[in-house]
């Protein structure tokens, strides 16, 4: 049942993109199409899961017994971005047509702060390993969500009459605002 709360609360409760605001540049970015954002959510999703599972046994044996605590953040770094080089090799040679549609928001993974962000929450709610797992897939499938929400939106945009000042990005923040405030209406389901 603990389980259960903690992937309730991290993909719908405390969503990484939209309650906590995290990993806005790809949300927005690769959210025009559902197919690229669904291959974003999953490339997300794995160097989500990956980088909690490699940055906790690095914090828990190497920074906090040596007092290097104050490296965290760029190990983390240097951890994500070798994820991210692994997943853009594999996407480079497995799904060439994925690989050429996510363009520089692919290398951007490296630089989300959702990733990081995730990774640093893990060690700031002191989650032991298996529980630190399960949160960072959880918020990695909370990203996806969000992403294949709007990007579902977006498709429809395509076909609306919105009027030309609003086409583009401020249509797209505007519905990122309005599902944020849809996302903070799971904040009751925390009490």
């Amino acid at each position: 049942m603990e389980y259960f709360l903690l992937i309730i609360s991290a993909v719908f409760i405390n969503n990484i993109v939209l309650v906590q605001y995290l990993g806005t540049c790809p949300f927005l970015g690769t959210s025009k199409s559902t197919d690229v954002a669904l291959g974003m959510g999953g490339a997300v999703i794995f160097v989500i899961g990956m980088s909690v599972a490699l940055t906790w046994p690095i914090q828990k044996m190497l920074l906090e017994p040596y007092g290097l605590d104050y490296l965290r953040t760029i190990v983390f770094i240097l951890v994500i971005a070798s994820l991210v080089q692994f997943v853009e090799m594999f996407l480079k040679k497995m799904v060439p047509p994925l690989y050429r549609a996510l363009g520089l928001y692919l290398p951007l993974i490296t630089t989300n702060c959702a990733v990081l962000g995730s990774a640093i929450l893990v060690q700031k709610n002191s989650y032991g390993f298996t529980k630190s797992v399960v949160f960072g897939l959880a918020t990695g499938v909370g990203f996806t969500l969000a992403l294949v929400i709007i990007s579902s939106i977006r498709e429809r945009f395509d076909i609306s009459p919105i009027p030309q000042v609003f086409r583009g990005v401020p249509i797209a923040l505007i519905t990122a605002g309005l599902m944020s405030l849809a996302f903070l209406a799971f904040t009751g389901m925390a009490s």
